[in-house]
């Protein structure tokens, strides 16, 4: 096992350490944290107990993982875990909270960027390849999918559900769910088309794009979509929408497919 840990760090003695950790000058990992191989830890950045993490992750200075999950209620000595897949970066000063109910999980999962100042709250669940732009802050017990941006300085409600590869504008405040695959945004915030630039970077173009183009015409004519081709992306899009939302979801004004 090789480690490159500064001399000012503290670490716990029973923290789980993978093979080949940078740790930067006062950073801190306390007891009970979990980190795979190759993973950095910057100066002063936190990892604190209860979170575990996989292989490849980049904590850059001042960043904090797992910290108290900021409910009034919360009870410091309730089990619950921050739970991190592999190859995330997490910028300057973003903050992650563990769950706030005992023994669930926030997870976050592989391949994310989280920029400057960004925050993830108690018991939500991001997926893989997303992007949190500087100062995008959600609230708990909201549910992220994979390949989705968020504009800076975008936030969102508690229980709010944001589908796979939709894209949010910057400054949106977001009060109910986003609808997979979309653009959203402006005031009042709206739907506006398909997210195409994100679409065609993920392979989904042609009769897969066509597919989708055709859904989104259909649910904002309040059809079903039984009479489409059964893609990966409908299969998605009708599970999605199978589940009962807490929220709403934001309209289809000015929609543009």
């Amino acid at each position: 096992m090789t480690q490159n840990i500064h001399s000012t760090a503290y670490i716990a003695s029973d923290v789980v350490l993978g093979d080949n950790l940078i740790v930067g000058p006062f950073a801190v990992i306390e007891s009970g944290a979990v980190l795979g191989a190759n993973c950095q830890v910057g100066a002063h950045a936190v990892v604190h107990g209860y979170v575990k993490m996989g292989e490849g992750n980049i904590l850059h200075p001042h960043a904090v993982l797992g910290g108290l999950p900021q409910d009034t209620g919360f009870k410091a000595e309730t089990e619950s875990w921050l739970i991190i897949g592999d190859n995330n970066h997490f910028r300057e000063g973003f903050t992650a909270h563990r769950a706030s109910i005992e023994h669930a999980e926030t997870h976050i999962g592989s391949g994310c960027y989280f920029m400057n100042n960004s925050h993830v709250a108690h018991d939500c669940h991001v997926g893989d390849k997303t992007i949190f732009a500087n100062n995008v802050a959600i609230g708990g017990h909201v549910e992220v999918g994979n390949n989705v941006f968020m504009g800076g300085a975008a936030v969102v409600h508690q229980f709010c559900r944001i589908g796979s590869y939709a894209i949010v504008q910057g400054m949106t405040a977001l009060s109910m769910d986003v609808i997979p695959y979309m653009l959203i945004g402006g005031k009042p915030i709206k739907h506006y088309r398909l997210n195409t630039v994100g679409l065609r970077r993920a392979g989904i173009t042609g009769d897969r794009y066509n597919v989708l183009s055709s859904a989104f015409r259909l649910l904002k004519n309040r059809k079903t979509l039984d009479a489409l081709e059964e893609t990966t992306e409908i299969k998605y899009l009708k599970d999605w929408l199978a589940v009962k939302s807490k929220r709403g979801t934001h309209g289809f004004v000015g929609i543009s497919l």
